[in-house]
């Protein structure tokens, strides 16, 4: 039997005005320190979104996710946090903030394969 590996997800939210609190589930970033796994699936529903927030600006919300994208791949290319080692670059996506992007609460599970993982957990609570 395959061995199982802890990993840790959060939801990526889009909060169009953080003083309503109100948000959609746009992807899905999962942390698997076993197989030095870190990866992120977003999916845009532009029906929903325009419905959900009409005046939302799409090209910044676009911008943004491309930018937790390069932290997730590290390297130069995400900046300083992006040369951070894949645990700090997972926690610091997952920090709390008040911005137009934000995470939910970290939460673990187990799983054979991380990718497979994070397909299931992007099809649960995104799509």
């Amino acid at each position: 039997m395959q061995d199982k590996h802890l990993f840790e997800y959060a939801v990526i939210r889009v909060v169009p005005r953080v003083d309503r609190e109100e948000f959609l589930n746009v992807g899905v970033v999962l942390f698997c320190a076993r197989q030095k796994y870190l990866e992120l699936i977003y999916t845009l529903d532009l029906h929903r979104l325009r419905a959900f927030a009409p005046g939302l600006d799409i090209e910044e919300l676009e911008s943004h996710l491309h930018a937790f994208a390069e932290v997730v791949r590290g390297g130069a290319t995400g900046g300083p946090i992006g040369e951070l080692d894949a645990a700090s670059r997972f926690r610091w996506l997952t920090a709390q903030r008040s911005t137009i992007l934000q995470t939910s609460r970290v939460h673990p599970g187990f799983c054979g394969e991380p990718a497979e993982a994070l397909k299931r957990l992007h099809a649960a609570l995104v799509l």
